[in-house]
């Protein structure tokens, strides 16, 4: 029985190593080569980790705090959504729930023009407090800033948020929460101890979700970023294009990668341990 299942995973297996583990393995492997004449040399060196660390240290922290911006205001919103939606809305809740999937159609740089157009010198925003008279000129930190990223980047993934919170909140059970309403507990308290932790795996897979693909992002920050809305991921294709620095980029784009995965394991043994904490209080 168990030879035959372990052939059946067989395929699988050699379709996630093939596609996904080689190609991720030649390119950390790449990170220790080096260039000469624009060529890839293989070696055995440090020097695109010492650059990436010496260089692009702080680039990093600032990357991952964007991230981490992005990653908590979609997960709150998205909850705040998908409550609304599972628990408010009655009838209306697919309706919502069809509405977020539709956003999902339009394409990412659409998107990205569309709050060109808005946060611009000329975009809506500008003109409307121009009109109310509340500023004489453009205000020109509204686009091509730290804020500007994080409006876009939410927008875009907020979706990605309510979609894994709402399927964890459908598995919450309405006797649940009438019981605890009849035993007493609070709207707050309802909410705290009996839906949240229901749902925690849809809220830390929102958040993951958004996370990585903020901190990971690259379009977002080149055309709304300006020089001080930068992130990593655009010194990381500089690296591969312009520059022909596979080992760099290679460096920098694994970097990137562990601090995210530390960053994701520390929220969840934090979280972790306020949940037993929590537990560990109600039992006594």
């Amino acid at each position: 029985m168990m030879r035959r299942l372990i052939l059946l995973l067989v395929p699988s297996f050699a379709v996630l190593i093939g596609i996904f583990a080689i190609p991720v393995m030649l390119l950390f492997a790449v990170s220790f080569w080096s260039v000469k004449s624009f060529k890839l040399q293989p070696d055995f060196s440090f020097a695109a980790w010492q650059r990436f660390l010496s260089v692009y240290g702080d680039l990093t922290i600032y990357t991952l705090a964007i991230g981490l911006a992005v990653g908590f205001l979609c997960t709150s919103l998205g909850f705040v959504f998908a409550y609304a939606a599972r628990f408010k809305a009655g009838r209306f809740g697919d309706l919502l729930l069809v509405a977020t999937l539709i956003t999902l159609f339009g394409g990412y740089l659409v998107k990205i023009y569309a709050w060109k157009s808005i946060l611009g010198a000329d975009g809506l925003l500008n003109q409307a407090l121009m009109g109310l008279g509340l500023t004489d000129q453009p205000l020109a930190i509204l686009i091509y800033s730290r804020g500007a990223v994080i409006v876009a980047l939410v927008h875009f993934l907020l979706p990605f948020a309510i979609l894994p919170i709402y399927a964890a909140l459908r598995n919450v059970s309405e006797a649940t929460v009438e019981a605890a309403r009849d035993l007493g507990a609070s709207g707050a308290q309802v909410l705290s101890r009996v839906i949240v932790p229901q749902c925690l795996s849809g809220l830390f897979s929102a958040f993951a979700f958004c996370f990585l693909l903020a901190a990971g992002d690259y379009v977002t920050p080149m055309l709304l970023g300006g020089t001080s809305g930068s992130m990593l991921g655009q010194f990381v294709l500089l690296e591969f294009s312009t520059n022909f620095n596979w080992p760099a980029g290679s460096a920098m784009s694994f970097g990137l990668l562990f601090a995210c995965l530390l960053v994701i394991g520390a929220l969840a043994a934090l979280g972790s341990r306020m949940m037993r904490h929590r537990q560990g209080g109600a039992a006594s």
